[in-house]
């Protein structure tokens, strides 16, 4: 992430002016004088995208004003922190350094390129010793901006075990086929969006844990809307509103909104009218008007013209999940390669291989740690193969396949924005009844995800083993020690990545049920149940990219060997006795093994005291370099 730079001229000055400064509704009534003196200690930075403002536990050092762009405060592990909220052009941050001296409780990550007005904290203090009535002016205004703030953030906890509107704030009515509703002000979703919080209390995940589905939903709106003007069933400005919230939100804004459980009733009408409501609200914003002022923008009249959700719903998952294979492919290649680079270190060393856990015939380490990286690797390219079948999509289907509301021509248009929108080479089914009906692509993506989870458990069982002891183990290879492993047994360490490792892969496998039943219980046109699907897949492959990237930095990259122990296991394996087979014949080979065996000797010493090898030639025989099966790259 990049950090933040301070704009040369021409393409800003380094500070702003009072007129500025004015047209912010921040500074609302702000006498002249105080902005003036403001504007001059304000200076201007812009961060890239994914440049952070400040982070989580730091010292507070700035208060600005975004001028541009947007920024998502997020708490949590970078790379796997929460997004609490979103802010945009015009809005106030780190409005806390006004108000006392503590760290920062949240991060802010730029979504786009961003510019800040700002003052640090050594212009604060100056202000404070010599301006305090501008001071309390900020002061005052920030609080009022917290304020409103923590109103938004109780709209967007709705839903989570409580009634709406426990921060209190405006409310406005809506109105729907049941009747009438109260919602929040603060909140950009609507009343059906409200009655699916209150109906599907189920998991306590919302959309919003999902930010591929979230964006692909955005992506899907876009392209519709794109389409229908095109068409001309939509005005060019009401277009242009709906394409402008869809982008904002595939930037990564008002994620906090999306809150429908993930899993729901209704076939994913819940998921599908909650974007259209955020996208309806903030569409009314960006005209100047007011949320719940639905006869400018209207979610189903506008947002969702020519659409189902038996179409939006199922393509935005596809559009998701494809998404979320890229990442769990670059995590798996990842993982990938550090064992094989494990088995280019390891290379050198000689050991027994096992099969039926009984020794087998001597291998070097190498051998074994690249043979978990070549497996990994098989899996990578069956995500690529099932990628291709995900880009077949039913936009266009409506209802059940048939394209009831969906004027001639729009299946290929929205097809075609869809396109561009995404950059994928997306391809429409040839027969959207059996499309819209069918749900054999996610099994296929579930089998894949329970493919590359089996073989991934079956590697970290090999871990542990190789790893057991470390006295009364194999004690082949030492993990990482991670934490201590007992609050009885002094000295215990755990091999516990490979043990949590092993936990999503029964989970994975656990959700392929899942999935397979869901698909299964479809019936006649439209499957039900694909939100469960959704939410199964989408979680596996979260999970899977999480566990590869700890497995890999907290276990794998950190993996030593004991050669010493594994070269003593040869030397005293009856298994060696295979490689001489070739020069000593079998029956002699055999014989070695049953002295060796019945009496505890050492193979090595049998050989040679026997006179059959000289020990140099059986040394070389056991050389890692003539191991076969040579290592790759």
């Amino acid at each position: 992430m990049t950090a933040c730079h301070y704009l040369p001229a021409p393409m800003t000055t380094l500070t702003v002016t009072s007129a500025e400064l004015r047209a912010i509704p921040f500074f609302e009534n702000f006498p002249e004088e105080n902005l003036w003196h403001l504007a001059k200690r304000m200076r201007v930075a812009s961060f890239d995208a994914g440049g952070v403002l400040f982070r989580e536990g730091e010292p507070r050092k700035l208060f600005g004003i975004l001028t541009s762009g947007s920024v998502a405060i997020e708490k949590g592990p970078e790379g796997r922190a929460e997004q609490l909220a979103t802010l945009g052009k015009g809005e106030a941050i780190g409005e806390g350094l006004l108000l006392d001296d503590t760290r920062h409780g949240t991060s802010a990550r730029a979504l786009e390129p961003t510019v800040l007005a700002f003052v640090s904290s050594e212009d604060v203090q100056k202000i404070i010793n010599e301006r305090p009535t501008l001071y309390a002016a900020l002061v005052a205004r920030a609080a009022r901006a917290i304020s409103q703030r923590l109103r938004a953030a109780d709209a967007t906890l709705a839903g989570r075990g409580r009634e709406v509107g426990f921060g209190g704030g405006g409310r406005r009515i809506e109105r729907d086929l049941l009747g009438d509703r109260e919602v929040p002000d603060e909140a950009m979703y609507g009343i059906q969006t409200l009655r699916a919080l209150e109906n599907f209390p189920i998991t306590g995940i919302a959309m919003r844990e999902f930010p591929a589905l979230v964006v692909a939903l955005a992506a899907v709106k876009e392209a519709a809307a794109l389409a229908n003007a095109e068409l001309g069933l939509l005005d060019q400005s009401v277009c242009d509103v709906i394409v402008g919230a869809a982008r904002e939100i595939r930037s990564g804004r008002h994620h906090e909104h999306f809150l429908v459980d993930m899993i729901q009733g209704g076939a994913g009408t819940s998921s599908n009218m909650n974007a259209n409501e955020v996208i309806a609200n903030r569409a009314l914003e960006l005209l100047g008007k007011h949320r719940g002022e639905y006869q400018s923008v209207h979610p189903n009249n506008h947002v969702n013209l020519s659409q189902s959700t038996n179409d939006v719903y199922p393509t935005a998952v596809k559009l998701a999940l494809h998404a979320s294979i890229d990442l769990l492919k670059t995590a798996l290649a990842d993982l990938a390669r550090a064992f094989l680079a494990k088995g280019e270190e390891f290379s050198p060393y000689i050991k027994m291989g096992r099969t039926q856990l009984q020794d087998a015939v001597p291998m070097t380490l190498g051998q074994e740690f690249a043979a978990f990286g070549h497996t990994i690797l098989e899996d990578v390219d069956r995500l690529g193969e099932t990628q291709a079948l995900i880009r077949e999509i039913n936009m266009g289907a409506t209802a059940i396949g048939t394209g009831i509301n969906a004027p001639r021509g729009y299946t290929e248009i929205v097809r075609q924005q869809l396109v561009a929108v995404t950059g994928l080479q997306l391809v429409t089914a040839p027969d959207l009844v059996e499309a819209t009906a069918d749900t054999g692509v996610f099994v296929q993506l579930s089998g894949v995800l329970k493919r590359c989870a089996v073989k991934l458990s079956k590697i970290c069982n090999d871990l542990r083993l190789l790893s057991s002891g470390p006295r009364a183990g194999f004690a082949e290879i030492n993990l990482p020690p991670m934490q201590p492993g007992s609050s009885i047994m002094p000295g215990k360490v755990n091999p516990v990545i490979p043990e949590v490792m092993n936990q999503v892969c029964f989970d994975v496998i656990g959700g392929d049920a899942t999935v397979t039943m869901a698909a299964e219980a479809g019936q006649l046109q439209l499957n039900v149940f694909e939100p469960v699907i959704a939410f199964r897949l989408l979680g596996n492959i979260q999970t899977l990219v999480n566990g590869c990237s700890v497995l890999r930095e907290k276990c794998v990259d950190g993996i030593t060997a004991n050669p010493d122990r594994m070269r003593w296991f040869v030397e005293n394996s009856i298994g060696i006795v295979t490689a001489l087979v070739p020069i000593i014949g079998f029956e002699k080979a055999s014989e070695i093994a049953k002295t060796a065996l019945e009496t505890g000797g050492n193979v090595y010493d049998l050989v040679c005291d026997g006179g059959l090898m000289t020990r140099e030639a059986l040394d070389t025989l056991l050389n890692p370099t003539a191991m076969t099966a040579p290592l790759e790259g």
